[in-house]
């Protein structure tokens, strides 16, 4: 039952339950099952470890696109601006 969530959450993508998969393992009963396992929990950290990196690529590429549009914009005028 365990493996079948874990393949799920697997293919879902769904990091939040692998969490939780990985956090409450079960006592595995055959050699096989524990083969299993391990594989899949070696998968999700690979599926976690590529979120990551297309997470940070994201948030770099937003980065940049913010910085361009404010190099765009004109200065703002201080509300403060007693020469004006």
């Amino acid at each position: 039952m365990w493996l079948t969530k874990l393949k799920i959450a697997l293919v879902e993508k769904d990091t939040e339950k692998l969490s939780e998969l990985i956090q409450n393992i079960p006592k595995l009963e055959s050699v096989d099952e524990m083969q299993e396992a391990f594989f899949l929990t070696k998968e999700a950290q690979e599926l976690v470890s590529t979120l990551q990196s297309k997470t940070a690529t994201s948030m770099k590429q937003i980065k940049q696109n913010l910085n361009f549009l404010e190099s765009t914009q004109e200065p703002k005028q201080s509300k403060l601006d007693i020469k004006s």
